[in-house]
């Protein structure tokens, strides 16, 4: 018969950490869609070699290992401009980049995507450069992007897992306390899985009804 050491007082320390890599997660993905928004309409409008200085700099979140910005950015915080953050802040802007770095490509080849014929459409119709974007082409290049999308936050969701570089206890970290404590790596780390699986499942269902939806529109 199993046995197991574990307690509802550690199944539910699970569920804080659980809670922790939704809030890092949730904040991150927000922010850096936001900047990846701003940043992909400034690539395309732009054009490819104005934007070369925004797209080097995005290019280092994309080639460097998280892991290895969040040391970085911790070090820089606090070594360089001697800023006494706290890691949950650290991890959320290191996160914010990297979501952003990769949402810009996802929203640059979104607009990409829009035909020119119906950008210039509107342009005939009396739109503004505004009202273009507000009207057809963010509808249109929302369609497109949203599976890439529901992949990042999914993926950034996962990756949230290395923030315990800089002290924020989240759902791994916690996993690795009590296989520490317990000694039940397997059984441990099968709960965390679950913990993960509930955590993303929602989502990635949510995403699969959206692109149905307007497959059918």
């Amino acid at each position: 018969m199993f046995d197991t050491a574990l307690t509802s007082a550690d199944l539910i320390f699970l569920a804080k950490g659980a809670g922790m890599t939704i809030f890092v997660t949730a904040i991150s993905v927000t922010i850096g869609t936001a900047l990846g928004i701003l940043f992909g309409v400034i690539r395309v409008q732009l054009g490819a070699v104005l934007a070369t200085p925004l797209t080097f700099f995005l290019d280092i979140f994309r080639s460097v290992p998280l892991l290895i910005q969040l040391v970085l950015g911790n070090a820089f915080m606090g070594m360089v401009l001697r800023l006494q953050l706290s890691g949950f802040t650290i991890a959320c802007m290191v996160l914010s980049l990297y979501t952003a770095a990769y949402c810009t490509e996802i929203v640059r080849s979104g607009i990409d995507a829009v035909p020119a014929t119906t950008r210039r459409a509107a342009r005939s119709l009396g739109m503004s450069w505004l009202q273009e974007m507000r009207y057809i082409v963010m509808p249109l290049a929302t369609r497109v992007a949203l599976p890439s999308w529901i992949g990042l936050a999914l993926g950034v969701m996962k990756d949230s897992a290395l923030v315990y570089v800089v002290q924020v206890t989240e759902l791994l970290k916690s996993t690795q306390i009590l296989i520490t404590r317990l000694q039940e790596p397997l059984f441990l780390l099968m709960i965390c899985g679950a913990f993960y699986f509930l955590i993303s499942f929602p989502l990635a269902r949510f995403g699969g009804y959206l692109e149905k939806r307007w497959s059918n529109d």
